[in-house]
């Protein structure tokens, strides 16, 4: 284990943990030392975000995990419902979570809070508009509590992952795919998938002592494609 990522002795608190990236997290954050509470519920209000929190117990690190099956309706063609379960379930429930963890993280003038966010608000990305506006929130988000609960010693940043293998967007039928191939080696610089577990690595990097530097910045994670 290398001693700059280790999360022993801190409690993270990772949500909606049993799709995307949840999986891949919480193996990851327990080998390098982390004591790991999970949560799955989805579209979380006021009062489930004072449940799940107060279940955890003391959190040294949120990672804020959320995620849906991305919608590819036409720009045109997206209907109020769509635009409305998005961001019910990506946007809506971080300032609950936010709310229910600052006030211990305060207390103890520390605290870690990790975004897990999609690089599809960082390039364009045709029939994916829904999708990308509220994968865009998150990181306008992260960057604005970043700023703001710096000085209460809360570390906030996010990281816009695309092109990482996990279920939720590349499943095996998909990665299978001649097409899929050809694409990754037309569009990704590195040339194939980013694997979970190096994805994970950076994000308990990013909820590290040895990360205290950074305050509100969002990390691209896609072998490069949104510098093509």
């Amino acid at each position: 284990m290398n001693p700059t990522t280790s999360l022993a002795g801190k409690r993270v608190l990772i949500t909606q943990a049993d799709v995307f990236m949840g999986p891949a997290l919480a193996s990851v954050f327990a080998e390098v030392g982390a004591d790991v509470a999970t949560d799955v519920a989805a579209r979380i209000d006021g009062a489930a975000a004072r449940r799940i929190v107060d279940a955890a117990g003391p959190i040294d690190a949120l990672v804020l995990h959320l995620a849906i099956a991305a919608p590819t309706t036409a720009a045109g063609e997206v209907e109020a419902a769509e635009w409305r379960d998005a961001f019910a379930h990506m946007v809506d429930p971080m300032p609950h979570l936010v709310a229910a963890v600052v006030p211990q993280m305060k207390a103890r003038g520390a605290g870690r809070i990790l975004v897990m966010g999609s690089a599809s608000a960082l390039r364009g990305i045709r029939r994916a508009s829904t999708y990308s506006a509220a994968r865009g929130a998150q990181l306008a988000y992260a960057q604005a509590i970043g700023v703001e609960l710096a000085p209460l010693g809360i570390r906030v940043n996010a990281i816009a992952q695309n092109f990482v293998d996990n279920p939720t967007y590349f499943p095996a039928e998909v990665q299978a795919d001649t097409r899929f191939r050809e694409r990754l080696r037309r569009e990704v610089p590195l040339g194939r998938l980013v694997s979970a577990r190096e994805d994970a690595l950076f994000a308990a990097y990013l909820c590290s002592d040895a990360a205290d530097c950074f305050v509100g910045q969002v990390f691209p994670v896609c072998g490069g494609w949104v510098g093509r």
